[in-house]
């Protein structure tokens, strides 16, 4: 799709994003074991962002986002927890999918790169290898650099949401990633190994239909 119809598509998905879920989170509140004894369950939500104009349903199912590409390798990695902040989902489903270091998407090629899916483990884990996204144009401003993602999992709500990065200077002038239910999903890059390697935590959150 050309870049130029990026904010008429763009609007009419904001307009539509209800369809696709709402905002989602647990209370802050104590919950109360059997005891009486109070449990303090931390505070936890997964807001929804747009879909935007660039998703590709039946991605191949792979971990592994790097092939034939280049640019700043990251692992993004979670899990997803149901709306007590602490149960794991096992079996959700995971899509993500993000521009290029040049700010543009495969939509057509059979090899749907920067795009992909799995299933999360029985501790709800999930992890993606892929690269840094880069930025593309939206009107006169650059978005910030970001990755999609879509979650299912049976009986649950789905998700459809954004992630950023902490210190993208792009990020306050962007309509979508500076408003308040953003906060939570502008993420650290944290130099986890000692070779170099970039990991982004994120863990997800549904809630039951």
């Amino acid at each position: 799709m050309d870049r130029r119809a990026f904010i008429i598509n763009t609007s009419l998905t904001a307009f539509a994003v209800s369809t696709f879920g709402t905002v989602l989170g647990c209370k802050k509140e104590d919950l109360l074991e059997s005891d009486g004894v109070a449990k303090f369950v931390g505070d936890c939500e997964t807001t929804n962002d747009i879909l935007g104009p660039f998703y590709r349903p039946d991605a191949p199912i792979r971990s592994d986002l790097t092939c034939e590409v280049t640019g700043n390798i990251i692992t993004l990695k979670g899990q997803i927890l149901a709306d007590d902040c602490v149960t794991p989902i096992e079996q959700a489903q995971i899509e993500i999918w993000h521009c290029d270091t040049q700010g543009d998407y495969d939509n057509s090629s059979p090899d749907f790169l920067q795009r992909g899916r799995l299933l999360t483990d029985a501790e709800g884990n999930y992890a993606f290898k892929t690269i840094l996204p880069g930025k593309y144009l939206n009107g006169q401003l650059y978005r910030p650099a970001h990755i999609h993602f879509r979650v299912t999992a049976e009986g649950k709500r789905e998700i459809i949401s954004q992630v950023y990065f902490e210190g993208d200077p792009d990020i306050a002038a962007d309509p979508w990633a500076s408003k308040e239910a953003a906060k939570l999903r502008i993420l650290d890059m944290i130099p986890e190994d000692v070779n170099g390697g970039i990991t982004v935590h994120f863990d997800i959150y549904m809630v039951s239909e």
